[in-house]
């Protein structure tokens, strides 16, 4: 009994003692073990990064939409974004919110701007405070670290062309036409209005004063209404309230003979084009909008400079009976040929299935991949032969180098394809090309090489470059960009070596750098960054830095166990995605205009 008492106190003072410990110290989180096949929490993101997402209300289907592509992103990248906008555009109300978001906090602000003035003295405070500034589909006048949005003036121009061609093509040259707006200070609807008013240029049209609903869609209506009392042929609504409004206007006349077109997507909205009361609408990206906001504002908050870049998330005409993709204009089922370097480099697979193949079952298109297994000219040349024989309307390319295959598209292009460029361009004009800025993104991998030889004392040295082919113009202005990193300093650059992609080859070529002692490696794509680091951890000597390009599982955990310093994440899935809504589009009879997108690049380390 004596024994059992003294038990119980020992284990009472044991108790005692380890809350005293705990009072004194948070004991650091017990190792988990990686062979364990129960599921570990991950632990909660840290309290830093907390992003408040400011809309010009939180009612439209629109900004809606918008935070559902934020969320999306906040959920993978293990940050907390938040919801702040107000219920009705109210330029008192989003001023407090971005004072709340600064006194709340918060690192970043994701907004779209009510107009370019009204909260720009808040948001030069916020920035002066700290706090990151990223600009969603509307900017203010206050320089921002990124904004995505929709190039507003050529979006309207389309808009425009649309109404024009539609009404000419049922032999109407003249008449009246208006257009409901939501404001005369938002930017975006501004410049959708000027480029719509481009478009009738010259015209017979009479373009009447615009009127102004604030994208309400009950006091849109009412415009609408009154412009069809005037004797109006079209209507422009500019935002998703006044593409409703009008829409509902012309149904209540019961005479589809006003053509009515619009901008945004809604159900409402694509109800009223099955129905036969629109003509179409112009659909932005806001899921894209506010998914690359908040990766962006995670990018600034982590350090990343961004430049102020300006990207275009695009838009498209929507038209179709089952609201989901652009008529293809009488031309059939439309068929798409998906044609990358090869068919095995996980970059090319994402492209493909989370991107190419995403857009195709939005848009109810086929896209076939059609890439060879490894890079090859020659079967390049034989894929898009093989598209135009087998009546594809549209090829999605990224070519192995700028002259190999020009020909075989020049006769494409001759047969009537569209033609889009994603990831790497050939020397043939194209509809549209979805890359990145490689040029730039390998002058980052250039500079996140320098700085962390530097900071760990390592002033001079050599270092090796471990390229995919010297024709292939990604990779080849990745590595002019790197190299420009290196400008005016002691380090000495190899000439550059070519594994052709294939992880095997480069991690040799790369193992012949390391026995020339260099001190630093650069991995150009996919497959000669994991060359490099699996040849840094077969040399068992972390000393030697790598860096690389693209990003894989196999990269990932080479960053993860120290044997790569960190990647340049594109987003191939972005450049799928975008290229083959921009064949879509181009199949539509769409003028995309040679345009050339930067889909971004992150950098990702431990």
């Amino acid at each position: 009994m004596k024994k059992r008492i003294l038990a119980i106190l020992c284990i009472a003072c044991l108790l005692l003692a380890g809350l005293a410990g705990c009072a004194e110290k948070t004991p650091e989180p017990p190792p988990v073990d990686s062979g364990s096949t129960e599921d570990v929490p991950p632990p909660p993101p840290p309290t830093a990064d907390k992003i408040a997402l400011i809309t010009m209300d939180s009612i439209d289907q629109h900004w809606v939409t918008l935070n559902e592509g934020a969320q999306k992103a906040a959920s993978e990248l293990g940050v907390t974004v938040t919801f702040m906008s107000p219920n009705v555009k109210d330029d008192a109300q989003q001023i407090e919110m971005v004072n709340n978001a600064v006194a709340g906090g918060f690192k970043a602000i994701v907004v779209a701007a009510n107009g370019p003035d009204a909260i720009s003295g808040a948001l030069q405070e916020a920035i002066a405070a700290g706090v990151k500034v990223i600009y969603v589909d509307s900017p203010a006048n206050v320089a921002a670290e990124a904004t995505f949005s929709t190039d507003n003036k050529a979006a309207g121009k389309t808009a425009g062309d649309q109404l024009r061609g539609a009404l000419e093509g049922a032999g109407v040259s003249s008449g009246k036409i208006g257009i409901v707006n939501v404001n005369a200070s938002t930017g975006s609807v501004v410049m959708r209005e000027e480029g719509f008013r481009e478009a009738f240029a010259g015209s017979g049209f009479d373009i009447l004063e615009t009127q102004y609903g604030e994208g309400d869609a009950s006091k849109s209506q009412t415009i609408a209404e009154n412009y069809i009392t005037q004797g109006v042929v079209g209507i422009f609504g500019t935002n998703e309230g006044s593409t409703v409004g009008t829409g509902n206007a012309i149904k209540a006349t019961g005479s589809n003979s006003i053509v009515g077109v619009g901008f945004d997507k809604s159900d409402a909205i694509l109800n009223l084009i099955d129905d036969g009361w629109l003509l179409c609408t112009m659909a932005q990206n806001p899921d894209v909008m506010g998914y690359e906001g908040v990766k962006a504002a995670v990018a600034a908050i982590g350090g990343q400079s961004l430049g102020g870049a300006v990207t275009d998330t695009g838009v498209s005409i929507l038209k179709s009976t089952t609201g989901a993709a652009p008529q293809p204009g009488g031309v059939g089922p439309i068929k798409i040929a998906l044609i990358t370097m090869d068919s095995i480099d996980q970059h090319w697979v994402t492209l493909n299935e989370q991107g190419a193949q995403k857009a195709a079952a939005e848009l109810g298109v086929t896209v076939q991949f059609m890439a060879p297994q490894t890079k090859d000219d020659a079967q390049q040349i034989e894929m898009v032969n093989n598209a135009v024989a087998g009546g594809f309307q549209a090829i999605v390319v990224a070519a192995n180098g700028p002259d190999a295959i020009s020909g075989a598209l020049q006769e494409a292009i001759a047969a009537g394809i569209k033609v889009i460029y994603v990831d790497s361009p050939a020397n043939v004009p194209a509809e549209a090309t979805f890359s990145t800025d490689n040029k730039a993104a390998g002058k980052t991998a250039g500079e996140q090489l320098r700085g962390a030889l530097e900071a760990a004392g390592v002033a001079s040295g050599k270092i090796g470059i471990v390229n995919v082919n010297a024709s292939t113009d990604s990779v080849v202005q990745r590595e002019a960009g790197f190299r420009e990193a290196f400008d005016g300093s002691g380090y000495s650059i190899l000439e550059t070596q070519y594994g052709e992609g294939d992880a095997a080859k480069s991690q040799t070529i790369a193992e012949n750098y390391i026995t020339q002692g260099v001190v630093g490696i650069f991995g150009t794509n996919e497959g000669s960054t994991v060359g490099t680091g699996n040849a840094i951890k077969g040399a068992g000597n972390n000393a030697i830095i790598g860096v690389g390009f693209d990003k894989s599982d196999a990269i990932m955990n080479l960053i993860a166990d120290g044997w790569l310093l960190c990647t340049m994440a594109q987003n191939p899935d972005v450049m799928g995605y975008e290229g083959v809504k921009a064949a879509v589009a181009a199949i539509g009879g769409q003028s995309l205009g040679g345009v050339v997108q930067d889909t971004g690049v992150s950098v990702l380390t431990k």
